[in-house]
């Protein structure tokens, strides 16, 4: 069973983007869902796609279990998404030894960015780039699976006006 220990960060400004490194485009539904678990598929630039799994009540360490599944059976999962259907660009960015996720939003969360990085334990201390906002690890309403499944838009509808750490 793998662990996932991650950090989230609104983004401030785009300073990132200038070391940008691998891009993915995703589609991602969730499937399944309760208070400690939810049940997700991603469709992966269109060509590949994951069933994941995560377990835990805290965002910061959680079970994750992930599974490659056919691109068919991918599409057909997500005819049966909870809520909405989350569109996203992710950018990988390396930045003093850890990488950090940027995830830009595009349809219903269009302008939304945020970051994340993921550690290897929980007493990890990444360095944080100047382009990152204020930290919102723990805020339940920039979880995918609440952003699927409420109507957040017009509370985190505010892309990039994001003050600095």
């Amino acid at each position: 069973m793998a662990k996932e220990i991650e950090r989230k960060f609104l983004v401030a400004d785009d300073g990132w983007k200038t070391g940008v490194g691998e891009t993915n485009s995703f589609l991602q539904a969730y499937i399944a869902t309760g208070d400690d678990r939810s049940m997700r598929v991603r469709i992966i630039d269109g060509v590949s796609a994951r069933l994941t799994i995560k377990i835990g009540r805290e965002l910061l360490v959680r079970d994750e279990f992930e599974y490659d599944i056919p691109l068919s059976d991918a599409e057909e999962l997500m005819q049966a998404a909870i809520g909405i259907v989350l569109e996203k660009t992710r950018h990988k960015v390396e930045y003093r030894g850890f990488t950090f996720e940027v995830d830009e939003f595009a349809g219903f969360y269009h302008g939304l960015v945020v970051a994340e990085v993921e550690m290897k334990s929980v007493e990890d201390t990444p360095d944080l780039p100047a382009w990152l906002g204020r930290e919102v690890t723990g805020d339940k309403r920039y979880s995918n699976m609440a952003m699927a499944t409420e109507n957040l838009s017009t509370e985190l509808g505010h892309g990039l006006s994001n003050p600095p750490l």
